[in-house]
């Protein structure tokens, strides 16, 4: 393999004004896209906040569709549903 000697890159002032523009663009757009994304995470949480007032695990259970049944008590319950 033949060996030559490194590339030398010279960075000019339009480069680094275009590196600039660019990096302020990419800023704007990162604040605008935070700045909807708190207020959208505000308004969910006023209406979860609002009339109905869940607990934690309600919320999660119906955001996963599960609803759960009411266990029944005691162990007598457990074996009344067996014939013997």
């Amino acid at each position: 393999m033949l060996r030559r000697k490194p590339t030398r890159l010279e960075l000019k002032l339009d480069d680094i004004e275009e590196f600039e523009s660019i990096r302020k663009d990419l800023e704007g757009r990162r604040k605008q896209r935070e700045d909807a994304d708190t207020a959208a995470a505000g308004e969910e949480a006023a209406a979860a906040l609002g009339t109905d007032h869940k607990s934690r695990e309600q919320m999660i259970n119906d955001r996963i569709g599960y609803k759960p049944q009411p266990k029944a008590g005691g162990r007598s319950a457990h074996f009344g549903t067996f014939e013997f």
